[in-house]
């Protein structure tokens, strides 16, 4: 039985994949390259990261071809919705207003929301960025930003244009903590490693990621198509595996 259901799902998965081929066509994808690993420029000016290798094989498996333009997330999805490119591969978190405005595929990934410090400062709580003068940094427009003020108060949120923005202003000492993904916590940690450290790596949890189509276009239903192909083969947890645990 359970040989009969593998095959039945995989034929499922092959029968949608068929049903989508977009012959070629090249799609344009609006992504925010300041979001290691997610998406970022390479020193050869290359954008790479987990979003661009997963749209590649979506693409892959759906016959097309993705072509990456770098966006600056602060007006990326009226980007979209004026035709500016086809779709959004970004970290971008499924959200019920978000989906006011654009489609979303099925969700391919899940993140936590974290604050990062400076070391001296990795003896913080979260009680302690709650209503006192401590302050935080994040990205605007980001679901980071809104929880950083539902915890420490607009006046104390400093949004900037980018992640990159924000974690300088953590490292110069213009704010305490920044409200970030954990798993590009964990990047920027790397990246300065001695400097700064992630005491609160779970604030808001299992926030569902997904890719961002203007409304009613069936582009969708393709790249779920796809999406559901890399899920069943292996290859989206390969790609989890090359960007979030080796």
């Amino acid at each position: 039985m359970k040989k009969l259901m593998f095959a039945l799902s995989a034929l499922l998965v092959l029968s949608l994949v068929g049903a989508q081929d977009l012959q070629g066509r090249v799609v344009t994808v609006g992504s925010d390259t300041t979001y290691p690993p997610f998406e970022t420029v390479d020193e050869a000016g290359n954008i790479v990261g987990f979003d661009i290798d997963v749209v590649n094989a979506i693409c892959e498996r759906v016959n097309c071809v993705a072509e990456f333009r770098t966006t600056a997330w602060d007006g990326i999805f009226p980007a979209l919705a004026a035709g500016e490119f086809d779709m959004v591969a970004s970290g971008v978190t499924i959200t019920a207003e978000r989906a006011l405005v654009v489609d979303f595929t099925e969700p391919y990934f899940v993140v936590d929301q974290a604050i990062t410090t400076s070391v001296d400062n990795d003896h913080l709580t979260l009680d302690d960025f709650r209503g006192g003068d401590l302050t935080l940094g994040a990205q605007v427009g980001t679901t980071n930003a809104f929880t950083a003020e539902e915890i420490a108060g607009r006046d104390n949120v400093h949004l900037y244009d980018d992640f990159n923005s924000a974690i300088q202003a953590l490292l110069n000492g213009d704010v305490d903590g920044v409200m970030i993904d954990n798993v590009i916590a964990d990047a920027f940690v790397a990246t300065y490693a001695g400097e700064l450290s992630i005491p609160i790596p779970s604030v808001e949890a299992d926030e569902q990621l997904g890719f961002a189509v203007q409304q009613g276009d069936e582009l969708v239903d393709a790249l779920n198509a796809g999406l559901a192909m890399i899920r069943e083969d292996g290859t989206l947890d390969a790609l989890v595996q090359k960007w979030f645990v080796d």
